[in-house]
């Protein structure tokens, strides 16, 4: 691994390795991200005039570049990094993109392959410049099939696996509020970067890690496409109803809203013994988890029934008596008051240029008792560090001037 003074000096497992980042949105820079928080050296490389990803969500609508104007993904996917402004598509930004991939050890990118060859990032060109560079490519559909220059986001890859039609009802599908398939990929394209990284350290060598949306959301929606393969259950969606087990869906309490999880026959005992239903036991609709499933109605209105006679706190309180997993169904700012949340500390604050108080940012989640990742800067104000990251590449004030006249950098 290539050491480097101007490198990042915290100490972490990554300490040394340089990370390159040309991703957008969530899948490219919240992998670099997470290397980031393993204690990797990160650069945000973007346009002159911010990406497109940088304004998405607001914090102070209208506010320009520094000012709050960034919105609050950028926030959260470009912690513990450094940012630079280079248009890589001019001769001039090539030989800068050049000379930086000369000091790297990752280079991010959630771009088409056309895209990547015309700035100089298919791996061909990277190996050129470093011989042992790891090329870690996210893009929508993966490269070999006739979809591989399609773009996609999250809920393309959500609609196109099952996931959106067996999620809300028949007669609307309805993708995931949260990214998953975005958020899915970054962390798994972190593991396949990791493990290249690992893998050079006895080899020497560099490879492409390939991550793509589509190949995550058919990972994490698989199980329900084999029993479609083997069982031809061609089900259709049912609310927040589990097909597989029950009860499990959520429901109404005196004063709010609750999910109930039984999954296998001993939570189901403790369930009907705790609605007074103990003669269900014996019940052949309720025989296993598929007949619970298949009858899940039943056990939702039931449980509705004993939910609409308490409160939240007092419902929870009986579940969590009887061991039957439940939760609150908490708005956005509930999640942010909840008192297991706050203890726990995994949510950062950082403070931001322009914004009305610092940004709660969601620790890396996961952690290491002896080596832990940490968040330590705030994301860059646009191109914060550009004249600091030309200059340890070797560049004059008088050519990193030049560059900004001719609007390279």
């Amino acid at each position: 691994m290539t050491e480097r003074s101007g490198g990042n000096s915290a100490q972490g497992i990554l300490a040394g390795i340089r990370v390159l980042d040309f991703g957008r949105y969530i899948a490219g820079p919240y992998c670099a991200a997470l290397l980031g928080d393993m204690g990797a050296e990160v650069i945000r490389i973007e346009r002159r005039e911010g990406s497109e990803d940088r304004f998405v969500q607001p914090i102070v609508p209208d506010a320009g570049p520094g000012a709050g104007g960034e919105g609050a993904m950028f926030l959260q996917m470009n912690r513990n990094k450094k940012g630079l402004t280079l248009d890589p598509m001019t001769e001039a930004g090539r030989g800068i993109v050049r000379r930086l991939v000369a000091t790297a050890d990752v280079v991010v990118a959630n771009l088409p392959p056309s895209t990547l060859k015309a700035m100089g990032l298919d791996y061909e060109s990277l190996s050129a410049a470093k011989p042992d560079i790891i090329l870690t490519t996210v893009s929508a559909f993966g490269h070999g099939g006739p979809y591989s220059e399609r773009t996609g986001f999250d809920g393309v890859a959500q609609s196109m696996v099952g996931a959106a039609y067996l999620t809300g009802y028949p007669e609307e599908p309805v993708k995931s509020y949260a990214p998953w398939v975005d958020f899915g990929t970054a962390s798994l394209s972190a593991f396949g970067t990791m493990a290249a990284l690992m893998e050079r350290q006895k080899s020497g060598k560099g490879q492409i890690v390939e991550g793509a949306l589509l190949s995550t959301a058919l990972a994490y929606f698989n199980f329900h496409l084999i029993e479609q393969q083997l069982r031809h259950t061609d089900r259709v969606a049912i609310g927040n109803r589990s097909p597989y087990a029950g009860p499990a869906d959520i429901v109404r309490t005196k004063d709010g809203w609750i999910l109930v999880q039984a999954i296998g026959a001993p939570l189901f005992k403790r369930w009907a013994r705790l609605m007074g239903e103990d003669h269900w036991l014996t019940d052949p609709r309720f025989k296993d988890d598929l007949a619970r499933g298949d009858n899940g109605a039943v056990l939702s209105e039931r449980t509705s029934r004993w939910a609409e006679t308490r409160t939240t706190e007092e419902a929870l309180a009986e579940l969590e008596k009887a061991r039957i997993p439940a939760g609150p169904v908490y708005s956005p700012q509930q999640a942010l008051d909840d008192r297991h949340i706050r203890e726990m500390g995994y949510l950062k604050p950082l403070d931001f240029p322009g914004l009305p108080g610092p940004a709660p940012i969601m620790e890396t989640p996961l952690r290491l008792s002896r080596t832990p990742a940490t968040i330590r800067e705030r994301a860059p104000v646009l191109g914060e560090h550009t004249d600091a990251i030309l200059g340890e590449l070797g560049y004059s004030p008088a050519e990193i001037a030049s560059f900004r006249a001719e609007g390279i950098v």
